[in-house]
């Protein structure tokens, strides 16, 4: 009998034990990890953002690898800015408390990113194409000011694709008597099957698959052509910018794909287990975690983007020098207030230029 008691005993312990783990894990662990994504997101796509608008002010030129990757830090800098309020619900236990024009605000900017994210990337993998394919034959094609009527055109198609989430977000209430922020489809027997398929087609099957299909052509014509080669500057850029949209594609399908398969796999499950919960956060750390790494991509694979960024951050009336390695070569960059440099001064930039054009 006393073996029982003591048995009893043990088993409670470790009861509370694991729902001790639980509550640390929602209420320390996750929100930590939220919290460390969101700051260094803002401050990388930030960076981007601020060392963009000081090269296009101080050099009056903005190229079309430029206006995709500024508009790719608005998104993610907007998406990351709605993470205070999912850290504010994992602390309250899933409440809501900032009203229901403000749920139905940050639900639909959060889809808005995603999808707008997605669609730039396609834009900029096809702008590669044409680049790579063919580098003299649309360049009265690839100006800034169609690229940036495209990225607006990929904005009003995004925000016309989440109509549902416009329609159908609202204030839900929950067991402990507060209210919770959610997407309340009119029969949600049926129509978070269609939602959860149509959100992962739209933004990660169908835009895999273009992606994936036009860098396959692209490998392919720099594998078999046996064209004159366009001059060695403009090719080693071009293989450069190339290299760095590989780059955030690839960081983009990795840190997204988990979450759209445990999406889809979660139509099936009717209780998730705590191991499913703990992977189903896992995935979404990820995603948003895609938006701060960004950024980081940008600074280690582009040389002249760290060289834009030391121009920006340096006092106007500074003069300086930065010697990069022998394979770059030096580089003079004098500046004076305004961005004004003096006559006979020059910015001298080696290959793998950030914006190829």
């Amino acid at each position: 009998m006393s073996y029982g008691n003591s048995s009893l005993t043990d088993l409670n312990s470790s009861g509370q034990y694991i729902v001790d783990q639980r509550k640390q894990y929602k209420v320390v662990i996750l929100p930590s990890i939220f919290g460390i994504i969101c700051f260094l997101g803002i401050i990388g796509n930030c960076i981007v953002i601020y060392t963009i608008v000081k090269k296009t002010k101080c050099r009056a030129k903005q190229t079309v690898p430029d206006i995709f990757i500024f508009n790719l830090s608005i998104v993610d800098l907007l998406f990351l800015l709605g993470m205070p309020f999912l850290i504010h619900q994992l602390l309250g236990n899933g409440s809501w408390c900032f009203g229901a024009t403000m749920c139905t605000v940050i639900t639909a900017l959060d889809s808005n990113s995603q999808t707008v994210s997605t669609y730039i990337l396609i834009v900029m993998t096809l702008d590669r194409y044409l680049a790579t394919v063919h580098p003299f034959r649309f360049n009265h094609v690839r100006t800034p000011l169609v690229a940036g009527a495209v990225v607006g055109l990929v904005w009003v198609l995004s925000l016309l694709s989440i109509t549902p989430v416009f329609m159908y977000t609202g204030l839900m209430p929950l067991s402990s008597g507060l209210v919770g922020c959610a997407l309340l489809l009119p029969n949600p027997a049926t129509d978070i099957y269609w939602f959860t398929l149509y959100q992962f087609v739209l933004a990660f099957a169908l835009p895999m698959v273009v992606i994936c299909v036009v860098f396959f052509k692209m490998l392919q014509h720099m594998s078999t052509t046996v064209a004159p080669l366009p001059p060695r500057n403009l090719k080693v850029r071009t293989k450069k910018v190339t290299r760095m949209a590989v780059a955030i594609c690839s960081a983009f399908f990795i840190c997204w794909a988990p979450y759209y398969v445990l999406q889809l796999v979660h139509l099936g499950v009717q209780k998730p287990s705590p191991a499913f919960s703990y992977a189903y956060n896992i995935a979404i750390s990820m995603g948003y975690a895609n938006s701060c790494i960004n950024p980081f991509l940008y600074i280690i694979l582009s040389e002249t983007f760290k060289r834009h960024f030391i121009v920006a951050i340096q006092p106007a009336h500074k003069h300086f020098r930065v010697h990069l390695s022998t394979t770059e070569g030096s580089v003079v960059l004098p500046l004076t207030q305004g961005c004004r440099r003096p006559s006979g001064s020059q910015l001298d930039v080696g290959p793998g230029d950030m914006a190829a054009h």
